[in-house]
């Protein structure tokens, strides 16, 4: 109700009377799915996948969503960490390299297109890093969880078989994350996640890629990877929607999600904003 009788605000740049601007929309999306590595990884980091870096327009979204409930922001991160998602399976495993060819009609990109794979990938399952119940209490929803959610809704819509497996939780306290620092970050989550009882026969079914909001310096991601293998299950990337620059450039250059696998530059004509 608010939202229909208030002027609403993008949430990446702030111009009035809408969620999402186009060019808002569209950083989400460039500079497109890369491989990414902190500067010094934690054990046990899998290859992790990132839409975009964690700056600017993405990075004020990614707030919005996570922290102040903008929760209609989670279908546009969605898309945007699907193609990331997609990135990863195919640079885990899945298929190969990612054809990174850019096409001549894809640009501008004003929205996240809706693609066709090039060939059929094995299940897999979208493992999300849990935040703490007091987190998740404090915010009123469960961001990442969310976003698991809105990825393998558009990874299905394009033909993957994807589930949503939410099976990781803290089992102990830990400290906020975001105040400690690098060398105080692993040790923090040391044993700290653990998978709940009976998720191993469900993560043995299907190859496991780890999904988050972000990455900076790897110990999340490490932890729950840890917590998945000890589970019994194979870990096989990773992906995040922001993260720190590319660890490294695709051959030819493509921002958006049809830059893996040959996949479509079909444009799904619903705005980011929407």
């Amino acid at each position: 109700m608010a939202g229909l009788l208030l002027p609403a605000e993008c949430a990446g740049c702030g111009a009035p009377r809408i969620m999402l601007c186009d060019e808002c929309g569209a950083a989400l999306y460039e500079p497109g799915p890369r491989e990414v590595r902190p500067d010094a990884p934690p054990a046990g980091l899998p290859a992790v996948w990132a839409a975009t870096v964690y700056a600017d327009q993405p990075r004020a979204v990614l707030l919005a969503h996570k922290e102040r409930g903008a929760l209609g922001l989670a279908r546009p991160l969605g898309g945007a960490l699907a193609g990331a998602v997609y990135a990863a399976v195919r640079g885990g495993g899945g298929g190969g390299a990612p054809d990174t060819r850019r096409r001549e009609d894809d640009l501008p990109l004003p929205t996240p297109p809706a693609v066709i794979p090039s060939r059929a990938l094995p299940p897999f399952l979208l493992v999300p890093v849990p935040s703490s119940r007091r987190a998740v209490a404090a915010r009123g929803h469960d961001a990442t969880r969310r976003l698991a959610l809105a990825a393998a809704a558009d990874l299905r819509r394009d033909g993957l078989t994807v589930r949503v497996a939410a099976v990781l939780r803290q089992c102990r306290a830990v400290a906020d994350q975001s105040g400690l620092g690098a060398r105080d970050r692993p040790a923090n989550l040391d044993g700290a996640l653990t998978a709940v009882r009976g998720a191993g026969r469900l993560l043995r079914t299907a190859s496991v890629v780890l999904v988050d909001d972000l990455m900076t310096t790897g110990a999340s991601l490490a932890a729950a990877a840890g917590a998945v293998e000890e589970a019994g299950a194979r870990v096989l990337a990773a992906a995040v929607v922001g993260g720190p620059a590319p660890l490294r450039r695709p051959t030819g250059g493509r921002g958006d999600r049809g830059a893996t696998g040959g996949r479509s530059g079909r444009v799904s004509g619903r705005s980011p904003g929407s």
